[in-house]
């Protein structure tokens, strides 16, 4: 991908390159974070793209004095999805895989990979134990977009159903209202961290019931 000028996020894509090469005192760290731009950049990716990529890393760089390691929190964003494929469930399961294959070609301690592939499954439930920190850090930052402004919300359902196309009408409905009860549900909230409770959990939790009440009511979604 960086090497592409033509993509339409390539500058998105050289500033990312750029914080992945930051993660590691190796220069042959380069061609592994092209190659995981590239996995970012599949086609079948309509919302779990560069984008959402970098936005988490943003978020995590908000809220990296809560974690106990924010670089190895950061590590796991860049694999947390970086298999994916909507007709697939076990993507963290393989992403977290990838992460145990990867780092130690780039000199990673094995208990950092360890917690990396941690944090990476982490992401499947996003339902981090009290105290865990990193995953506290982790699963605040990927769930973010939930309390987006409502038309950047709207934009990703809109992502959201396009990667799931190949799913008839009503049993998306049905499947992603089950989804959304489950969030409203989260204990002892959405957000673990405070910063992030603060800055999305009201607006999420408005998001998540308007776009449930459509949902039930077989609204069109906003555009």
């Amino acid at each position: 991908m960086p090497e592409s000028s033509s993509h339409p996020d390539q500058t998105l894509a050289e500033g990312l390159l750029t914080r992945w090469t930051a993660l590691f005192a190796a220069p042959e760290a380069e061609p592994y974070g092209e190659q995981l731009l590239r996995r970012w950049s599949e086609p079948q990716r309509k919302y779990h793209t560069l984008r959402h990529l970098a936005a988490t890393l943003q978020v995590i760089d908000r809220l990296a004095g809560h974690a106990d390691d924010a670089d190895l929190v950061r590590l796991a964003a860049w694999f947390h999805d970086a298999i994916y494929a909507p007709d697939r469930s076990e993507n963290e399961e393989r992403s977290a895989r990838l992460a145990e294959k990867v780092l130690p070609e780039l000199g990673v301690a094995d208990e950092a990979i360890a917690e990396v592939a941690r944090l990476v499954r982490l992401t499947a439930a996003h339902d981090p134990a009290p105290g865990d920190r990193n995953g506290e850090v982790l699963c605040d930052a990927d769930l973010a977009i939930l309390g987006a402004p409502p038309q950047v919300y709207a934009g990703y359902t809109a992502a959201v159903r396009a990667e799931y196309a190949f799913v008839p009408e009503e049993d998306f409905r049905a499947g992603r209202a089950t989804i959304l009860e489950h969030l409203l549900t989260k204990k002892p909230s959405l957000y673990r961290t405070q910063p992030a409770q603060a800055t999305f959990g009201p607006r999420a939790e408005a998001n998540l019931r308007s776009e449930l009440a459509r949902l039930r009511d077989k609204v069109p979604p906003v555009t």
